[in-house]
């Protein structure tokens, strides 16, 4: 049994990529990537695993977004569309039952099971932002957000 839950551990740990950071992808399933639409338009997408929620992806899909502003001369960004895909369920879980059966003194029993669910797919999530850059003074619109107060954020 102990062997079994050691290839299990070892398998899982070989199918699972690496641990999300705030970095390029590169090609890779973790990290962010960007894409200019028109002179000041980008659409932002960061890919995460199951080390981090969508909420704290979505975190690093604004920082990325405060960068680039940066990066592109600008003070401002507006949120034009927003989305998610994918979960927050783990990749491995562990279950159990106990069962308990009564009858006469020749036919009653007892019993214990144990169960790993593998699903190397669960907790993978990407979030998607399409956003304008701007310059000046921040518009008075909810989904507008300076740069560097997004940036305070994070710290």
């Amino acid at each position: 049994m102990r062997i079994l839950i050691i290839c299990t551990a070892l398998l899982v740990g070989a199918c699972a990529g690496g641990p999300t950071l705030y970095a390029p992808a590169n090609g890779g399933n973790r990290g962010y990537s960007d894409q200019q639409i028109e002179e000041n338009r980008f659409r932002i997408r960061f890919d995460g695993g199951a080390d981090v929620s969508l909420r704290e992806l979505e975190d690093l899909a604004f920082r990325r977004a405060a960068d680039l502003t940066l990066e592109r001369g600008g003070d401002w960004f507006l949120v034009v569309s927003r989305a998610n895909d994918g979960d927050d369920q783990r990749p491995v879980s562990v279950g159990g039952s106990v069962g308990q059966t009564f009858g006469n003194s020749r036919f009653s029993g007892s019993s214990v099971g144990l169960g790993v669910r593998l699903n190397p797919g669960a907790g993978d999530k990407t979030v998607f932002l399409e956003i304008v850059i701007g310059r000046g003074p921040r518009p008075d619109n909810p989904q507008s957000y300076d740069a560097r107060e997004v940036l305070r954020w994070q710290d």
